[in-house]
C-alpha cells in the first residue's frame, strides 16, 4: 500500500503546474488567397502559419489590430472564424544533393511523382545576403557554350548577368543552353580525372511560365543528359501569386547551400517581370500602398535581395559560388522600362536581345551595342581572350558601316575589307538552340577567324563550313584543342598544330 502512496507522491511532485500558452487567432476575411487574422498578438514576419486542413500560410502583413496571410494551400478549404495558430518557424525548403534530377514546387515539395526528397536539411527561403569581407572577385569562367556570348559578353561564376529583350527572343534558350553546357563540361570533368575540377550544379526556377513550356523544358534537359545536374523550382502561371513569389527565394535557398559548402552553382530565374507582377497582385491584395504602375515602394528590394544573394566567396569562406541568369521581358525593346531598369542597375551587365535581329534570322539575336559584361575579360581563359579581343569592336564597326553597304562602289578598300570582316562575323555567330561548343572548339575557330582561313569562303556557306570544322575539331584535329582544353593559353606550338589542323580541313572543303 506504501508503494502505491509513494507512486503518487512522486507523480505529484513531478506535476507541471505552469500554464502553456499558445497564439491562436481567428479568420476575419478570406479572399484571393489572402486570410486576414486576428487575434495574432506574436507573429514574426515570413512566419508560417497554421490553418486547418493542413493549410499553411505566410504572415505578410502585420498590421496593429490584424496579421494578412498569404495561403500556399487549397483556399476553399478554409472559412471565416476557422483557428489560425503560429508555429515559431520561417519558412523554409529542403536543399542538398538530393534535389538533382527532380521537379519541385515553390516550398521544395516534389511534383515528378519519384517519391520524396532525400534531404533532411533545409534553409529559410529569405536570408541575408554575405556582406562585403566574405566575398571574392569573379575571376572564374563560366562557359555558356554560346559563341557570341562567350566572346564579346563573358560571364564568370558569382556573376549576376541579366538576360533581356521582347517575348519570343531566345532568352531562355540561352539560359537552357548555358545550363547544358554546363552539364557537358561536368560529364568531361568528371571523366578526365582532375581532383582539382569543380563541377557547376543548377537550378532553373519557371515563374509564370505555362505548364507546356516547363514539360518541354525538362524534356530537353533529359534528352541532353543534363537532369542529373538541375533542380527545376516550378511555379506556373495557374499556381496561385504566392507560390510564384516565393519560388526564386526558394530556389535561391538552394543555390546558397552549394556555394556555402565550397562547390559553384548556377541558378536562372525566368523571368522576374513575372515575378514582379505576382509581387504587385500580392501587394493590391494586402491593401499595401501602391506607386509607379502600380507596383508597391519596395518592388525595387524585392529583386534587390534576392540578386545581391548571388557571390563568390573567398578562400575563407568555402570558395563557393552562385551565379545568376535573371531573366526579364520588354515591352517594344524598351530597356527604361520600371522592373528593366531596376534589375540593370543590380546585376553586373545584361544580354540584350533584339527583336529585329532575330526576325533577320540572326540567333542568337545579341544586340552589340547595348550588351555589356562588367566582369569582362577577366571571366576568360587566356588562350579565348587572346583570340576575341577584337571581336566585339569589330562587329560594332560592321553594324555602323552596314548602313553604307548599298553604296558599295564608293567605299574604299580599307571599309569593303571591315565589312567583308563583320558579315563573316555575323554569320559565325550563328548557332542552333541546346547545341553548346565547348571552349577549347570555340577558341579554334575564332583563331581560324583572325588569321583569315574563312576569306576564301562565301558569305553564305559561312555557317555550314563553320559546323564543318567544329565536328573536323571534334573527331581528327583534336590535338590541338586538346592543348587549350587542358593548359587554357594558347601557345607558339598549339597555335602551330592548330594551323595544321586547320589546312588539312581546308582541304577536305575544296
Amino acid at each position: 500500500m506504501s508503494s502505491i502512496t509513494d507512486l503518487i507522491r512522486k507523480e505529484i511532485e513531478n506535476l507541471s503546474t505552469d500554464a502553456t500558452r499558445t497564439n491562436v487567432g481567428t479568420i476575419a476575411t478570406l479572399a484571393d488567397g489572402v486570410a486576414r487574422v486576428e487575434g495574432l498578438s506574436k507573429v514574426m514576419y515570413n512566419e508560417m502559419v497554421e490553418f486547418p486542413n493542413n493549410v499553411l500560410g505566410i504572415a505578410l502583413n502585420l498590421e496593429e489590430d490584424s496579421v494578412g496571410c498569404v495561403l500556399l494551400g487549397e483556399t476553399s478549404l478554409l472559412k471565416e472564424g476557422d483557428e489560425a495558430r503560429t508555429t515559431g518557424k520561417l519558412l523554409s525548403v529542403p536543399v542538398g544533393k538530393g534535389l538533382l534530377g527532380r521537379v519541385v514546387d515553390a516550398v521544395g515539395r516534389p511534383i515528378d511523382e519519384k517519391g520524396p526528397i532525400d534531404s533532411d536539411i533545409t534553409y529559410p527561403v529569405e536570408r541575408i545576403a554575405p556582406g562585403i569581407i566574405p566575398r571574392k572577385s569573379v575571376t572564374q569562367p563560366l562557359q555558356t557554350g554560346i559563341m557570341a556570348v562567350d566572346s564579346m559578353i563573358p560571364i564568370g561564376r558569382g556573376q549576376r548577368e541579366l538576360i533581356i529583350g521582347d517575348r519570343s527572343t531566345g532568352k531562355t534558350t540561352i539560359a537552357i543552353d548555358t545550363i547544358i553546357n554546363q552539364a557537358k563540361i561536368n560529364k568531361k570533368g568528371k571523366e578526365s580525372g582532375d581532383a582539382n575540377f569543380r563541377p557547376v550544379y543548377c537550378i532553373y526556377v519557371a515563374v509564370g511560365q505555362k505548364n507546356s513550356n516547363v514539360a518541354r523544358t525538362i524534356k530537353v534537359f533529359e534528352e541532353t543528359g543534363a537532369m542529373e545536374y538541375v533542380t527545376i523550382v516550378s511555379a506556373p502561371a495557374a499556381d496561385n501569386p504566392a507560390n510564384q513569389y516565393l519560388a526564386p527565394y526558394g530556389g535561391c535557398a538552394m543555390g546558397e547551400w552549394f556555394m556555402e559548402n565550397g562547390m559553384d552553382a548556377l541558378i536562372v530565374y525566368d523571368d522576374l517581370s513575372k515575378h514582379a507582377v505576382a509581387y504587385r497582385q500580392i501587394s493590391l491584395i494586402l491593401k499595401r500602398p501602391s506607386g509607379r504602375e502600380a507596383y508597391p515602394g519596395d518592388v525595387f528590394y524585392l529583386h534587390s535581395r534576392l540578386l545581391e544573394r548571388s557571390a563568390r566567396l573567398n578562400e575563407d569562406n568555402g570558395n563557393g559560388s552562385l551565379t545568376a541568369l535573371p531573366i526579364i521581358e520588354t515591352q517594344m525593346g524598351d530597356v527604361s522600362g520600371y522592373i528593366p531598369t531596376n534589375v540593370i542597375s543590380i546585376t553586373d551587365g545584361q544580354i540584350f536581345l533584339e527583336t529585329d535581329l532575330f526576325n533577320k534570322g540572326i540567333r542568337p539575336a545579341v544586340s552589340v551595342g547595348l550588351s555589356v559584361s562588367r566582369v569582362g575579360s577577366a571571366a576568360q581563359i587566356k588562350a579565348y581572350k587572346k583570340v576575341s579581343g577584337k571581336v566585339k569592336l569589330e562587329l560594332a564597326q560592321f553594324r555602323e558601316l552596314a548602313a553604307f553597304s548599298q553604296f558599295e562602289s564608293d567605299l574604299d578598300a580599307a571599309t569593303k575589307a571591315r565589312l567583308d570582316r563583320g558579315a563573316r562575323i555575323v554569320e559565325l555567330f550563328k548557332q542552333t538552340a541546346f547545341n553548346p561548343v565547348s571552349v577549347e572548339i570555340q577558341t579554334a575557330v575564332m583563331w581560324a577567324v583572325q588569321n583569315d582561313f574563312f576569306d576564301s569562303i562565301e558569305v553564305s556557306n559561312i555557317a555550314s563550313s563553320v559546323n564543318s570544322l567544329k565536328e573536323y575539331l571534334s573527331t581528327q584535329g583534336t590535338e590541338a584543342c586538346e592543348e587549350i582544353y587542358k593548359s587554357g593559353k594558347l601557345e607558339k606550338e598549339t597555335e602551330e598544330k592548330l594551323r595544321s589542323a586547320l589546312e588539312d580541313w581546308k582541304r577536305t572543303q575544296s
